[in-house]
């Protein structure tokens, strides 16, 4: 093992702008395209003669395994190789999966486009974070962290507004398709085009010196897992928190709608207009909360105080776990927008943390071992989990309150973790874990 490196890059996140406004812009196009599909799906489905069932494997598990299978890979790569060849091929590798989208003739190759579009995505949240770490100073992660996952935020809203109005402009024909293709084709192939243009600025970039590096580049697998291993007592209460989290966020994504239905008697189009927003505000306010918070808790000198602002997220998060047994729909959305700007802050801090208190060369091995176990749980088994609640309960009339028992018992589970982990965090990247 080398000894240790900790050089800051100079001019900090300033000098670096440029550079993490092309990281911005990747991620917002990334996961615009990752979208776009469940925008128009209903186009699809009655095209390829698709079953609800068969919609559902393709837009969920498409993402899972693109999750679970590649994340890890995929860190490893980053931490071995030159990462901005490997966000250029993995942008690349969605726009592929846009394209074969526009042009595919059945479920399968469906399936097979999707899992290209959310590998190349997630897998860019990967690379862009590790670059990211390293275009700025520790202390300054945050804030450097925060336009990264607001390009995160900008393309999953995107992915709706822009998808939309496309198809209706080809519908209408007041656009152009491409040849005789359906609309809901003619929206992938307009975004494919699109997004190759933009990610040009991405050519221009250069692949930053490593910092905080406790091993030499390219360490025996070994190497990495001793290292790994060492820092168990951080780095598992630390997933724990973050996963509970997850579970919690999703659940409330995928059953709020029919909560709203099945309580409040409204329809989606009552409610699609004010969720969005709330999605969409909370997430920004969110991710703006968690850069400055991490940030400000790396000015104390107590052990872990990058993470305070986590823990501060999830106790709130508990409560707000209530919100489908909530009497109205105004306290439904108040509460509903609090869960998930705690969830947004706690994201925020755990990247940030990972950057700053992992050695380089484990960090995209963490990072992606993080979004492979928090999409494996959060979208395989949280859903899941809530009609199990709900049909032990009573059946599916119990579904709000078997939602707010979820919430509410990840959430503790959540505080628990997250506590846990600011108590054993090492000081820094290359401080000798405890």
């Amino acid at each position: 093992m080398t000894a240790a490196v900790m050089t800051a890059p100079r001019g900090g996140a300033t000098r670096a702008l440029p550079s993490l406004l092309a990281l911005t812009l990747a991620m917002a196009i990334g996961f615009t395209m990752m979208g776009s599909f469940g925008t128009v799906q209903e186009s699809a489905k009655a095209e390829l003669h698709l079953s609800d069932t068969m919609l559902g494997v393709i837009q969920g598990v498409s993402a899972a395994v693109a999750l679970v299978v590649c994340s890890i890979p995929i860190g490893l790569l980053v931490d071995r190789f030159n990462r901005v060849r490997l966000l250029l091929a993995l942008a690349v590798l969605w726009t592929l999966g846009t394209m074969l989208t526009a042009i595919a003739g059945s479920a399968t190759i469906l399936f097979l486009a999707r899992v290209l579009t959310a590998t190349g995505t997630t897998g860019a949240l990967t690379c862009a974070l590790s670059l990211t770490a390293d275009l700025c100073p520790p202390q300054q992660r945050g804030r450097a962290m925060l336009l990264v996952n607001l390009g995160k935020i900008i393309g999953i809203a995107a992915a709706f507004a822009v998808g939309g109005t496309l198809f209706g402009l080809i519908e209408r024909g007041a656009m152009p398709s491409i040849g005789a293709l359906t609309p809901w084709r003619g929206v992938h192939v307009a975004m494919g085009l699109a997004g190759l243009v933009l990610i040009l600025p991405l050519a221009l970039l250069r692949e930053p010196a490593r910092q905080e590096v406790t091993a030499a580049s390219g360490a025996p697998l070994g190497v990495m897992a001793r290292e790994l291993w060492a820092r168990r007592a951080f780095l598992a209460p630390l997933f724990v928190g973050q996963v509970a989290v997850v579970m919690a966020d999703n659940a409330a994504l995928v059953w709020a709608a029919p909560v709203l239905t099945r309580r409040f008697g409204l329809q989606p189009a009552d409610f699609a207009g004010w969720m969005g927003a709330l999605v969409l505000g909370s997430g920004f306010i969110g991710t703006l909360l968690g850069g400055f918070a991490a940030d400000y808790g790396q000015k104390s000198k107590r052990r872990g105080s990058l993470l305070l602002g986590a823990v501060v997220a999830a106790i709130i998060g508990v409560p707000a776990a209530l919100f489908p047994v909530a009497p109205d729909t105004v306290w439904f959305g108040i509460a509903f927008a609090v869960l998930s700007l705690c969830g947004a802050i706690t994201g925020l801090i755990t990247s940030v943390a990972l950057t700053v208190l992992i050695p380089n060369e484990l960090r995209g091995l963490c990072i992606g071992a993080f979004i492979a176990f928090a999409g494996l749980i959060g979208f395989g088994i949280a859903p899941s989990l809530v009609t199990a609640i709900s049909g032990w309960l009573g059946g599916e009339a119990r579904l709000g309150s078997a939602l707010a028992i979820v919430g509410v018992a990840t959430g503790v589970l959540a505080v628990a973790g997250f506590g846990m982990a600011m108590r054993t965090a090492p000081r820094n990247a290359v401080d000798e874990p405890i």
